[in-house]
């Protein structure tokens, strides 16, 4: 039995609990095709999703919702909200430990020590440099992600925390596999900076200092979706496999069967 892809409303829902939602669907490919509406979706964490919230997502008829946080991020924000008939896939893309004491100078730290560890353009190279990481050694994870959706895991959606950086770049690789134009998976990653999708900065502390306007342009780049760090990526992948189809063919162990059941699940 086909499964029914349910309409999606032409309207943005104003979700209460969840930031950075939104529907895929409609992004061009090189070959003329769209990204199917009602089939891939992008968000932040459903820890905090409301009964409203709640209700809305139920109702895009999800099969698989990827979760890509880690177990410190569960920790800290709790477990995804039950949907009911939803199978939750967790595959974490960044370690419990990786760049633990970085993100406790990020919320405790006082003006001098963000100066030291973000200032000078360091806190943009650590942001490229993660992108580029992710790319190169989470194929397997990757890779997992894909062959699901090729088989039955759509209608899909794919978040981490923020749904920014580890979405992005897994939204990004969907994205890739699909022959969605560059152009088009940059400007859709870059839809997260919207002031009402963007994660709030989390800072410990209530004085002033602690959110001043220096402080804020120095964590800047951490919480920015910025066209540099996507294309630090993509450099990263032509470097290591020389392009596109090879890093879906030899890197993630896409046959050619695979995309073409993946292509007829997500494009018209």
């Amino acid at each position: 039995m086909t499964q029914q892809i349910p309409q999606t409303p032409s309207v943005e829902p104003e979700l209460t609990g969840v930031r950075n939602f939104r529907d895929v669907g409609g992004l061009p490919t090189t070959d003329g095709r769209r990204v199917s509406s009602g089939r891939l979706f992008r968000s932040g964490h459903l820890a905090h999703a409301t009964e409203t919230d709640a209700e809305f997502l139920a109702s895009l008829g999800l099969h698989t919702v990827f979760d890509f946080r880690n177990a410190a991020d569960h920790a800290l924000e709790g477990p995804d909200v039950e949907l009911p008939g939803v199978r939750n896939v967790n595959i974490p893309l960044s370690d419990p430990a990786d760049g633990k004491e970085f993100w406790r100078m990020v919320r405790d730290g006082n003006l001098d020590q963000l100066r030291e560890l973000l200032g000078e353009g360091r806190a943009a190279d650590r942001m490229a440099h993660s992108y580029r990481q992710i790319i190169t050694t989470r194929t397997t994870e990757h890779s997992r992600v894909l062959h699901a959706l090729a088989e039955d895991s759509v209608p899909a959606l794919m978040h981490c925390a923020a749904g920014k950086d580890r979405a992005g770049l897994s939204i990004a690789v969907t994205l890739l596999a699909l022959g969605v134009e560059r152009d088009a998976i940059v400007a859709d990653y870059l839809e997260s900076n919207a002031p009402h999708r963007r994660y709030r900065v989390h800072r410990n502390g209530d004085a002033a200092e602690a959110r001043s306007p220096e402080v804020m342009e120095l964590l800047a780049p951490l919480f920015d979706a910025r066209a540099a760090y996507l294309t630090a990526a993509f450099d990263a992948l032509e470097e290591t496999w020389g392009g596109v189809d090879a890093y879906l063919a030899e890197g993630l162990g896409l046959s050619p069967e695979t995309l073409a059941r993946l292509r007829d699940r997500l494009l018209d």
